[in-house]
């Protein structure tokens, strides 16, 4: 019995936690959000330029292979 109380708790306490959250949440305004966007922005240039580096790196490692 108490683990089907348990149960059924849960989700209501998941819906109450929710709520709170997006009662929270606030529209973010135009600096905000600029600067989210320029962080995501260098995020994606950052990660272009490792999968350059780590492509070429690749792509000359198999023309000159190492010799030892």
């Amino acid at each position: 019995m108490d683990q089907a109380k348990e149960l059924l708790e849960m989700p209501r306490a998941f819906l109450k936690d929710g709520r709170q959250f997006i009662t929270r949440c606030s529209k973010p305004d135009r600096r905000e959000f600029l600067r989210i966007g320029q962080a995501v922005g260098m995020g994606f240039l950052i990660m272009g330029v490792i999968g350059y580096v780590v492509k070429l790196s690749e792509s000359l490692l198999r023309q000159f292979p190492p010799t030892t």
